[in-house]
């Protein structure tokens, strides 16, 4: 150990002193510095934002990372200046039922947010130059509306999903709701008539492709340049499917959390199950399969019950080789869990957990480096700083948790990690 710690040392002194004499750029150098998995390691606790007066299920940075906005139980949205924990501003959001999801839109000032809940609404929030805000309807869906996804750059465009199984596009310059189409089981085969849609994410590289997921186990990718917006075509065909092949024939899982990387690699979540990597090239097709793979005689569907058995390992290897990346330890089960990419280059991979951890996995490899204890209850939302080694988190508290890497000391895994990632998944649903 003492030994690893002085090669990274070593490390960091010759990038500064690349750094000084010209060889690396300050801008390289940061992105390096801030990909550390030493910096991972030093994650603490920052301090707690504490205003809201019920369960907060949104937290999301500004486009330039100084402004945090958060939504809650209590229907209230609050701008931080999370670096000093002081509020910006406190409005009511307008809805009649829990926040789900609330973003500033890019390029506004921080003065326009988009906000969706469990009473369907979706609502439309400006900041005015007196610092009064006005907030407007400008769609529902039939049911809760958990996520939305602002296309990347655009202060004007987004879209959300809904139990309803229904996707709208938003243009707020003219302020219309496009209903592109309402998401149906692969092949009639479902137990629902339509698939209640728990996540959305957009592509950054392809604004154009678009992935929404919920109450099966397959995530759906959608072209928005093959939609006509004069109605005249049939846009509920996705273009591409992803789905673990063990996962395929598996009508008791489904999908809480979407996340793109900056290299179009596809993370989802699974409630009763692990959280996959998938590149492009891992679809499906447009008309997937529904059939097992033929047994390998290895725990395969393990469901958390014994994540770091001798058989799960070997299966998980196999997967590895030949499938999605898969990162396991956490529990997903009691509530809609995000997950998220974090580092400049989405170095690690990041989620809440029933046990209320908030867990850290290196993405190129799938192995557990950090568990950190966040809540008394569940964590729902992670949420990395779109520039620095920060992130945010909250769950069923009424408190936002920031974390910095300031610890004078590197953290190291419990030595009965084992037991810990165990009794995490032993928790009952």
């Amino acid at each position: 150990m003492k030994r690893k710690a002085k090669t990274n040392l070593d490390k960091a002194v010759v990038e500064v002193w690349q750094r000084e004499v010209g060889q690396l750029s300050s801008r390289n150098f940061a992105r390096r510095l801030a990909a550390s998995e030493d910096l991972v390691l030093r994650l603490c606790l920052h301090r707690k934002l504490e205003r809201h007066k019920g369960c907060v299920n949104t937290v999301s940075f500004s486009a330039d990372g100084e402004t945090l906005v958060t939504g809650s139980d209590d229907r209230r949205v609050i701008l931080w200046d999370w670096e000093t924990g002081n509020v910006k501003l406190s409005f009511h959001s307008g809805h009649n039922n829990n926040v789900f999801q609330a973003k500033i839109m890019p390029y506004t000032d921080d003065r326009t947010i988009v906000t969706c809940a469990a009473d369907g609404q979706v609502r439309h929030a400006q900041i005015l130059d007196c610092g009064k805000v006005e907030t407007a309807l400008l769609a529902r869906h039939q049911g809760r509306a958990h996520k939305l996804a602002i296309e990347p750059g655009s202060p004007y465009i987004f879209y959300t999903c809904g139990v309803d199984g229904l996707v709208q596009h938003f243009d707020l310059r003219t302020r219309v709701a496009t209903k592109l189409l309402t998401c149906l089981p692969v092949h009639d085969t479902h137990y629902l008539q339509v698939i209640h849609l728990n996540a959305i994410a957009i592509d950054p590289r392809n604004p154009n492709l678009f992935a929404v997921a919920g109450s099966d186990a397959f995530t759906r990718l959608y072209d928005i340049r093959k939609y006509r917006w004069d109605g005249s075509s049939d846009f509920g065909q996705p273009a591409d499917y992803f789905c673990p092949e063990h996962l395929i024939a598996d009508a008791d899982v489904g999908i809480t959390g979407l996340a793109f990387s900056d290299h179009s690699e596809l993370l989802v979540s699974y409630n009763n199950e692990n959280i996959y990597l998938f590149t492009r090239d891992m679809g499906l097709g447009h008309d997937p399969v529904l059939e097992p793979p033929a047994s390998t005689g290895s725990d395969i569907d393990d469901k958390g019950s014994d994540h770091l058995s001798v058989a799960s390992q070997s299966m998980m290897d196999t997967i590895e080789n030949c499938g999605p990346r898969v990162y396991k330890g956490h529990r997903n089960c009691e509530t809609v869990k995000g997950v998220s990419f974090y580092g400049p280059g989405c170095e690690y991979v990041v989620s809440g957990s029933d046990c209320g951890r908030i867990f850290i996995w290196r993405k190129k490899d799938g192995q557990l480096i950090w568990v950190m204890e966040a809540d008394k209850d569940v964590v729902n939302c992670i949420e990395s700083h779109p520039h620095t080694a920060v992130l945010a988190s909250s769950g069923i508290e009424k408190d936002i948790k920031i974390w910095t890497p300031t610890a004078s000391e590197r953290a190291t895994l419990p030595a009965n990690i084992k037991q810990v990632c165990l009794n995490c998944s032993e928790i009952e649903p």
